[in-house]
Parts: C-alpha cells; sequence; structure tokens
C-alpha cells in the first residue's frame, strides 16, 4: 500500500481508505459480523484511514465501527468523523450541538480521540456560523486533546474556497468530484494546495452512477449522467472487465489527492479493491469510457442551500 502526506497534519494516509458509510446500511442491509470482518480485512491489507459519521445510519454506523475497532491498537488506524448533519434534512452546526456530538462519537466509537473531526455537508448550513461558531468550538476540542485535526466536507467545491478565504483547516473532503465523469476536483488543487490542506476524495463510484449496477432511485443525477454511465458500464463488459475497477482506479491515481474512499461492509469487496491498487490502469480501456462519458463531462447537481452552490 502506499501512503501519502495529509496537507501539513503530518499524518500519512493510505491512497486507498475505507468509508463507513456503508455499516450504516445505507446501501443495502448489513450483517454485523460480516461488516466487522470487512473493517479487519482493510486494516489488515494496509488501508489505515478510516471515515465515519454519526449520520449514516443514524449512528449505526459509528457503534458498529466501535465494534470491529475493539482489540485493535489504536496507532494501526488514523480515525476522521463528523458533525453538523443529523438526518437528511436535519442540520446542527451549532457549538453546543458539535462538541456534544464529538463526545457521542467518542463513546460509540469506544476511543479518547478522533484524529480529525469534520463539519459535515456544510453547504446545507450558514458559513458564516461556520466559520465564526462552528470551527472555533472544534478548535477547543483539539486543545483538550478529544480531536487532533479539523476539516469540512461538501459537494459544491465553491464552498471550500469560501471557508478558506476566510479561515484555516487541516483538511477537505470533496465527494463525486474526482471520478471517470467529472473531475472538477483537479482544477482546485492548487488553490488547496496553497492553503496546505489535506485533500480527501470520496465517492470515486459517484454515488453508484459508476459500477455494473443502477444507481439507486435517489441518485440525483440527471438522466443523461445516468445513460452515459450505463453506455460506460456496457463498454467495460464487452471487454470483460469492471466499470468499478476503472473507477476506482482512476480516482486513486492522481498524486495530489492524498487519498480516495471507497465504501463497502463486505470483506471479498475490500480485498477486490486492494488487488485492483497492485494492478495497472488499463489506458486504452479509460480512453473509451472517457469518449462515451465526455457528453456529460463534469456536470453535477445541486446540493445545500443556493447561496452555496
Amino acid at each position: 500500500m502506499e501512503y501519502r502526506k495529509l496537507g501539513n497534519t503530518g499524518l500519512e494516509v493510505s491512497r486507498l481508505s475505507f468509508g463507513a458509510s456503508s455499516l450504516g446500511g445505507v446501501f443495502r442491509p448489513v450483517v454485523e459480523e460480516i461488516a466487522i470482518q470487512a473493517v479487519h480485512t482493510a486494516l489488515d491489507g494496509g488501508i489505515n484511514f478510516i471515515d465515519v459519521s454519526p449520520y449514516y445510519g443514524l449512528t449505526k454506523a459509528e457503534t458498529l465501527l466501535g465494534k470491529a475497532l475493539k482489540g485493535i491498537r489504536r496507532e494501526r488506524y488514523i480515525l476522521a468523523t463528523k458533525v453538523g448533519r443529523i438526518t437528511a434534512t436535519d442540520f446542527d452546526f451549532s457549538a453546543n450541538r458539535v462538541i456534544a456530538s464529538v463526545d457521542e462519537s467518542l463513546k460509540r466509537l469506544g476511543v479518547d480521540y478522533v484524529d480529525l473531526i469534520q463539519c459535515h455537508d456544510i453547504e446545507f448550513g450558514s458559513l458564516d456560523q461556520i466559520v465564526n461558531e462552528t470551527l472555533p468550538a472544534l478548535q477547543r476540542l483539539c486543545q483538550t486533546g478529544q480531536a487532533r485535526f479539523i476539516g469540512i466536507t461538501g459537494l459544491p467545491i465553491c464552498v471550500f474556497h469560501k471557508v478558506l478565504d476566510q479561515t484555516q483547516v487541516d483538511t477537505i473532503l470533496s465527494y463525486c468530484h474526482y471520478t471517470l465523469q467529472d473531475t472538477t476536483l483537479a482544477g482546485h488543487l492548487p488553490y488547496l494546495e496553497t492553503k496546505g490542506v489535506g485533500i480527501i476524495n470520496a465517492s470515486p463510484l459517484g454515488m453508484g452512477l459508476l459500477t455494473d449496477r443502477p444507481p439507486p432511485n435517489w441518485h440525483p443525477a440527471a438522466p443523461a449522467i445516468r445513460a452515459a454511465c450505463a453506455r460506460a458500464a456496457v463498454q467495460c463488459r464487452k471487454k470483460g472487465q469492471s466499470l468499478s475497477q476503472l473507477a476506482i482506479q482512476f480516482s486513486a491515481t492522481h498524486p495530489g489527492i492524498a487519498t480516495t474512499l471507497v465504501g463497502t461492509a463486505d470483506p471479498k469487496e475490500i480485498e477486490q479493491d486492494l488487488c485492483w491498487m497492485d494492478q495497472p490502469l488499463d489506458l486504452e480501456l479509460l480512453a473509451e469510457v472517457q469518449a462515451l462519458l465526455a457528453p456529460v463531462r463534469d456536470q453535477t447537481w445541486l446540493s445545500g442551500r443556493i447561496e452555496n452552490n
């Protein structure tokens, strides 16, 4: 496994990392024993960065991850969780709530501290509140030792600029913006690098767009995007390959991105993902797929408040 520096934190994270949203049953039902095995398989395979949130499965993911991490030496993993997002429509970035949220997460996870605490999907909140209330509250938690570093997450990339132009954070987590279909994040890396932040790339499969299965019904992508991704999947099958493999390999190759999150509660899928990291990217197939996706290149969807898009 290759390890990369996470901005100026001093942390070295695995190029491929574990997204624990799947432990919350976000995509399909979870069998606890198998999900715990998936976490252990990831760690044994060299993955050392784990990202979770109390929002995933409405605390189920954190609770299950805590069971999986029980008895594992703390130095074996770098742990990130989040604050602010409560349900699909409820958000609370107030100082009191985020401080209480961290306490609750630590108990569920069974740890004394998290390495990274992140404001979850900040486009749904007031960015003024994030800058002037939420982040200072999280900084106080770093002073007390409950967290080591602070990050922000969101879909619209512009929110990172709006926050970083006013204050400093250690990391940003961007999702669906460095994939086979959307590479928008790459154009913002020079700016982010000047701010010294570590880059975490999530959803290399576009929340299910870039797989051999149709995306979930709730997926916000336009029909044209769905159709183009379906054609890309067909082309990969014709060549005897998987669109998922091509997508994960592609997203994990950019040297400016510290780590790419993959989420699964299936140990066999984690083993497959790890195997793909050791295989060369099929450049001929990549060119064919990129040509199919060209009509919808970098197309995205709205998320959060209008003023934050």
